[in-house]
C-alpha cells in the first residue's frame, strides 16, 4: 500500500469550494539507535509519508485506519502541531485568501489559526482544569483585539455555549472536573467554533466517551456543522461512524493512503485488501466483503523501517515479488473512488 501520488486530488480551478489542501505531507520524528537497512544512519519514525488530501467547503473527510496508522498525526500537522517535516497545508487554496500554513510561522500563522481548529480526543485533559468555563471558551476570543470587547465576548460565549446544549447560567463558573466526558466535548466544541472557524478538524472526538453519549455527540458535530457552515475532518478508527458522518473517507495504513474516495464507494466497493479487512473485521461486516478477509497476516511493521514497495504488502494475501520493489500510486477505480493497489477488486461500471 501506498498513497503516493495526487490524482485524487481535486482541482481549486474546477472545484473553487476547495478550502482545505494538504500536499505530499510528511511528518518525521527521530528514534534512538539504528535499524537493519538503515544501518549507520540515525533511525527515523516514519509516521505520515507522502499524504495528499483535499476538502470541499460543507464536506465531511473521514480519515480512518487501525491505530498507530498516522491519523491523528495528520491532524495534528496539518494545524501545525508540531510543524510538518515536509510538505504544503493550503487554507483557501487557488483563492486571493490562500495561505501554506506549513511555510507561515510566528504572527502571520497566529492570525490564520481562527480559521482551522481542532477537537482533541481526550475532551477532559485537553481543558485546563484551572480556568472557569467561559474562561476556556472565551480565551481565542480575547487573543484577538477584535472581538475581545467584554460584552461581544460574553454574547458570543453564551451563544455557542447554548448552542451545544450547556447552560451558560450555570456552567460558564464552573471547572472542567465537574463536568462529565460528554459534557467536557460538547465545551471543546465550543471553544472550537466560537471564532467561527472554516475547517474543523475532529480527532477522534467519541472513542472516549460512553456509547450511550457518543450518538449525541455526533448528532451536535452534524448541528454545527449547518448552524456555522463548518467543514470537517473526522479521525476516527470507527467504521461504522465514520461511513454515518462522512461524504468522503481516506483509509491510511502504516503513514499512508491506501483508498480514498465517496463513502458509499469506499463501503460498497472496496478496492484495497486492507480496506476490505477493516470491512471484514467490524462486528457488522460489510456485505460487500468476506468476513474471512479481516485475517491478514502477521502484525503491523514498525514505521522506523516499513517494508519496501507497498507497506501492507507482509500482511496481504494478493502480495507478491511486484509488491515488494515497486511501490503503487494512488489511480481511479471509479468515479471519485482512487485506490494505492497493483491488483485492487475492480467491479463493472454501472
Amino acid at each position: 500500500m501506498a498513497g503516493s501520488g495526487d490524482a485524487h486530488l481535486r482541482d481549486p480551478g474546477a472545484f473553487d469550494d476547495v478550502v482545505l489542501r494538504v500536499e505530499n505531507l510528511v511528518q518525521e520524528f527521530p528514534a534512538g539507535g539504528t535499524v537493519g537497512r538503515l544501518a549507520g544512519r540515525r533511525a527515523v519514525v516514519h509516521a505520515v509519508s507522502d499524504v495528499s488530501l483535499d476538502v470541499r467547503r460543507g464536506e465531511t473527510l473521514g480519515v480512518v485506519g487501525e491505530s498507530g496508522c498516522g491519523k491523528s498525526t495528520t491532524a495534528r500537522a496539518i494545524v501545525q502541531m508540531p510543524r510538518p517535516t515536509s510538505g504544503r497545508v493550503l487554507l483557501g487554496p487557488g483563492t486571493d485568501d490562500e495561505v501554506d500554513l506549513a511555510a507561515t510561522g510566528g504572527s502571520a500563522l497566529r492570525e490564520v489559526r481562527p480559521r482551522l481548529q481542532m477537537i482533541f480526543q481526550d475532551p477532559i485533559s485537553s481543558l485546563n482544569p484551572r480556568r472557569s468555563v467561559r474562561d476556556i471558551v472565551g480565551e481565542g476570543l480575547a487573543v484577538w483585539s477584535s472581538a475581545s470587547d467584554g460584552p461581544h465576548q460574553e454574547a458570543r460565549v453564551d451563544e455557542v455555549l447554548r448552542a451545544v446544549g450547556i447552560d451558560p447560567a450555570v456552567a460558564a463558573t464552573r471547572r472542567a472536573h465537574q463536568f462529565s466526558g460528554g459534557q467536557c466535548q460538547r465545551i471543546s466544541i465550543a471553544r472550537a467554533v466560537v471564532l467561527d472557524p472554516e475547517v474543523l478538524i475532529c480527532d477522534e472526538p467519541v472513542s472516549a466517551l460512553d456509547v450511550s453519549v457518543q450518538a449525541q455527540i455526533l448528532n451536535l458535530l452534524e448541528d454545527m456543522k449547518d448552524r456555522y457552515g463548518l467543514t470537517l475532518v473526522f479521525i476516527s478508527h470507527d467504521l461504522s461512524v465514520v461511513r454515518n458522518v462522512s461524504d468522503r473517507v481516506a483509509v491510511m495504513y502504516l503513514g499512508k493512503l491506501c483508498e480514498v474516495g465517496d463513502a458509499d464507494a469506499i463501503y460498497e466497493r472496496p478496492a484495497h485488501p486492507y480496506t476490505r479487512a477493516l470491512l471484514a473485521s467490524a462486528p457488522e461486516p460489510a456485505p460487500s466483503v468476506d468476513p474471512s478477509e479481516a485475517a491478514v497476516g502477521d502484525e503491523v511493521p514498525s514505521p522506523i523501517d516499513p517494508p519496501s514497495g507497498c507497506r501492507f504488502r507482509t500482511r496481504c494475501p494478493r502480495a507478491v515479488e511486484r509488491c515488494a520493489v515497486e511501490e503503487p500510486v494512488l489511480r481511479a477505480v471509479g468515479d471519485d473512488h482512487h485506490v494505492a493497489c497493483h491488483f485492487p477488486s475492480l467491479w463493472p461500471s454501472s
